[in-house]
């Protein structure tokens, strides 16, 4: 058998991992066509088939999964390694992974991220918005972040922001025109926006006061999948949006939207960054947590 390349094996590893040629070629900023025939070329040194292409999806053999079996922590190993000798540079060097949802990123991880950068240059950051829950060690993430500490017990979580409050708003003009809620039982009577998350459920909006506490479906001609374009729909005019207050505060400030039901609007915990619970991570990675324990200070704080 010819001398394999350990880049091979870690293209082969990745296409799995990413679940296609077009997803792993673009997180190793490559050509689809390049990794295919980086795989085909291990294929053939192996002679043995790896993966089943088909047009719509790729997925490993039983020689692939065994492969891959062995080969994912070795390759883990040797990139814990090679991480481990940019602690004998003056600057850490490599790159941090982060699944997020929109608002997290945002809001909260996006700023402390571009503080990180500057004072690293060597490092790079990745940050991928996504909703959904995803394995971040099959994904090839770092970390990701979810609300509150809904993560997996194999993994290490610490706070990544203050703690949250939803907010209802609305135009001045569409309240004038409809009535301001006092209840939120008011809100069936309303145009309420309401969103639809990735797996196909509707947002159910949550209230609170004096120890009372109240689930509502929203009701509403207009259902969107992202905070922004509720805001964005709020502004037209289209309704009602329940978003995080992060999102409305300025609107609310300058008078282009007015806040409703504010006593009835709960604290609720913050962001969590998490990470998978390893002796050791890559010095990049190591440098941003220690980043952001010292941003973070204060953040899990009670709720005012």
């Amino acid at each position: 058998m010819p001398p394999l390349r350990l880049d091979s094996l870690d293209a082969f590893a990745a296409v799995v991992q990413c679940g296609g040629f077009r997803a792993a070629a673009a997180q190793r900023g490559i050509s689809s066509s390049a990794l295919s025939q980086t795989v085909a070329a291990l294929e053939e040194a192996l002679g043995i088939r790896l993966l089943n292409r088909t047009t719509r999806s790729v997925a490993p053999t039983e020689a692939g999964a065994r492969l891959l079996e062995r080969l994912a922590p070795a390759l883990d190993d040797i990139r814990l390694a090679l991480g481990d000798l940019d602690q004998l540079r003056e600057s850490p060097s490599g790159t941090v992974r982060i699944n997020a949802p929109g608002p997290a990123a945002d809001h909260v991880l996006c700023p402390l991220a571009f503080d990180f950068m500057r004072r690293y240059p060597k490092v790079k950051v990745e940050i991928i918005s996504d909703a959904a829950v995803v394995d971040i060690v099959a994904r090839g993430f770092d970390a990701g972040v979810r609300f509150g500490q809904q993560v997996a017990k194999d993994m290490i979580a610490v706070p990544l922001g203050p703690v949250l409050r939803y907010t209802i708003v609305a135009t001045p003009e569409y309240l004038r025109a409809r009535g301001v809620p006092a209840m939120p039982q008011n809100l069936l009577r309303h145009d309420c926006i309401r969103r639809r998350f990735p797996g196909g459920t509707l947002v159910t909006w949550r209230f609170e006061k004096d120890g009372e506490a109240l689930d509502v479906a929203p009701e509403g001609r207009l259902t969107l999948s992202s905070a922004h374009q509720e805001l964005q729909a709020a502004l037209a005019g289209q309704g009602l949006a329940h978003v995080f207050e992060d999102y409305a505060r300025e609107h609310v400030a300058c008078g282009a939207l007015v806040e409703v039901l504010r006593d009835w609007s709960p604290w609720l915990p913050g962001w969590f960054l998490y990470y998978p619970n390893r002796r050791h991570n890559g010095a990049a990675m190591r440098t941003f947590l220690e980043h952001l324990r010292a941003q973070g200070r204060g953040w899990d704080a009670a709720a005012p």
